[in-house]
């Protein structure tokens, strides 16, 4: 890549989250350091006003702004630096434009989005132009699915290391929570169910295992998400389905893939969370499935999603800091192989913030100087944080 400008755009920054995003950079980074980073937007008083709100330290930050209806402008606001990170969704509606000009450019991206049926539009419209630009474009650069990819590529590269093969399989189990909505995440799932009532194509996809994997790779022996409550007999333990397991998974899945398949052909991959032991295991378990179908399903409906989304957080609206300061959460991930019951490795992930935005914006914000400061070693395309940036990511 030309020298830019910059290294890091946080594009999106007078948004909730981009402001986190924006504060853990100056943080850790400062505004005169060797990271140069800048503020970006479409509305320039509303980044001003962000700046101040940042404090002094912020003074020396730029700020740049763009009009994502203009492929002229996005072309020039890309061009200008190494790395865009933009928390701007849903990004259906909003970030298609930018991805576009990122891989023409070959200008590295991350984003924060969810949105199964958006980034499979993208990997079909653009793997091949940012293969041959150089442009790394990597989604889901939060907590959906950074602690799933990172995880389950760490806990595979000591499985080999260990035992001298990968592991077949790996369990995912959400621990311990307690965190937040954002409005920005509901508007995405609203958007995701609006697009879903005019392309047929969106619920078979959603439901497919393998539904980001490659043309032609799209297979395996993972089976459709579990709906219903699950006994864990090693944890004498009720298991629910986890609640970003059917995004999670797809990524894990797409990262052997691309990878070449290092974690084997037969490599299978599930995500639940674990109920509390006693007597109201199995009951909570069973509500919070029942509740969880019964939702989504109901939200399949025009009226009902008009009459609740209006009720709902909206978009720029998400926790507290006292929220967010006091949210934790603690995974476990356990590889095994059927072929001998000693070979068994298990990790464990702890987050001390809330993970939809306090530790999110942290991920996101070094995945964007992983991407732009990090000797890196993956190709251009459309990428996972696995395939992108792998240990590195891991380290930061």
């Amino acid at each position: 890549m030309q020298a830019r400008e910059f290294d890091v755009v946080v594009w999106g920054a007078s948004g909730f989250t981009g402001r986190l995003v924006a504060e853990h950079l100056l943080t850790r980074y400062g505004a005169d350091g060797e990271l140069r980073w800048a503020l970006g937007g479409r509305n320039a008083a509303r980044l001003e006003a962000v700046r101040s709100e940042l404090g002094a330290a912020a003074a020396g930050v730029p700020i740049l702004t763009a009009n994502i209806d203009d492929a002229a402008s996005l072309a020039a606001l890309v061009a200008r630096t190494r790395v865009i990170c933009t928390t701007v969704g849903p990004y259906a509606l909003y970030g298609s434009g930018l991805v576009a000009a990122c891989a023409a450019s070959g200008t590295h991206y991350c984003d924060l989005t969810g949105e199964v049926q958006w980034m499979r539009r993208m990997i079909d419209a653009h793997h091949e132009t940012a293969r041959q630009s150089g442009a790394r474009i990597v989604h889901t650069c939060g907590f959906d699915s950074i602690p799933s990819d990172l995880g389950v590529f760490d806990l595979q590269r000591a499985f080999m290391e260990r035992f001298g093969r990968p592991a077949e399989c790996v369990a995912f189990r959400g621990l311990e929570f307690r965190g937040g909505f954002s409005g920005g995440t509901i508007a995405s799932m609203l958007n995701m169910l609006n697009e879903a009532d005019h392309d047929a194509s969106i619920y078979p996809l959603l439901a497919d295992p393998y539904g980001l994997n490659p043309a032609g790779e799209r297979h395996g022996l993972d089976g459709p998400e579990p709906a219903l409550p699950a006994f864990d007999n090693e944890r004498r333990a009720w298991l629910t389905p986890f609640v970003m397991a059917s995004i999670n998974t797809k990524v894990v899945r797409r990262s052997n893939a691309l990878a070449g398949y290092p974690y084997g052909h037969d490599f299978r991959y599930d995500e639940a969370t674990v109920m509390p032991h006693g007597l109201w295991g199995f009951p909570a378990a069973l509500a919070m499935s029942v509740a969880s179908a019964a939702g989504m399903a109901a939200m399949r409906v025009p009226s009902v999603r008009r009459f609740v989304g209006k009720r709902l957080p909206q978009p720029g609206e998400g926790p507290s800091a006292a929220v967010r300061e006091s949210g934790f959460y603690l995974l476990e991930l356990t590889a095994s192989t059927r072929v001998s019951a000693a070979q068994r490795l298990t990790l464990r992930i702890r987050g001390d913030r809330d993970p939809g935005y306090g530790s999110t914006a942290r991920m996101l914000g070094e995945s964007a100087v992983c991407l732009a400061q990090d000797a890196l070693d993956s190709a251009g395309g459309v990428l996972t944080p696995a395939t992108a940036m792998g240990g590195a990511l891991v380290r930061r």
